[in-house]
């Protein structure tokens, strides 16, 4: 009895450890912009790949702009490879599933690169921080489009 207990302990934990995002090391760097991802850490996103290696950035923003230009930063690699997309939920500092977070652009909140696409977890936690940062628009992930990230850098929100 106590091996069975032992074995579902075992593998109850793997299944967690799996399911963990994968953290940036100290010398991991954006892939957009060369910045060094740790010194971050509020703000990491990291795409996964099937073959469990992992991309990590220093915001959402870039993260958006190495989807949308994956010949440009990942050569050969394909929107269907990604296994996990992740970001840094503002509040809690937890890693989250970026297709479910909302992404609020055009508020006084900067990320390591100025404006920011900030992620929440919740509609009222978006709307909280919009009203609280001055939050000009609440994006899915799949509202978010090309041209969102690169008017951020512009100051376009």
């Amino acid at each position: 009895m106590r091996s069975l207990a032992f074995l579902v302990a075992f593998f109850t934990s793997a299944v967690l450890l799996a399911a963990e995002p994968p953290k940036p090391d100290t010398k991991s760097l954006c892939p957009v912009c060369g910045m060094l991802v740790a010194k971050y850490p509020n703000w990491v996103a990291t795409v996964v790949w099937k073959n469990g290696h992992a991309h990590h950035f220093d915001g959402a923003k870039d993260m958006f702009k190495f989807l949308y230009d994956l010949a440009r930063y990942a050569p050969g690699h394909k929107r269907e490879e990604i296994s996990a997309i992740y970001v840094t939920e503002f509040y809690s500092l937890e890693r989250i599933d970026a297709k479910k977070a909302l992404f609020v652009t055009g508020s006084d909140v900067l990320g390591p690169m100025g404006h920011e696409l900030v992620p929440l977890a919740t509609p009222e936690d978006a709307a909280d921080f919009m009203k609280d940062h001055k939050g000009k628009r609440m994006l899915r992930f799949d509202q978010v489009t090309a041209d969102v990230p690169v008017g951020l850098d512009a100051g376009k929100f």
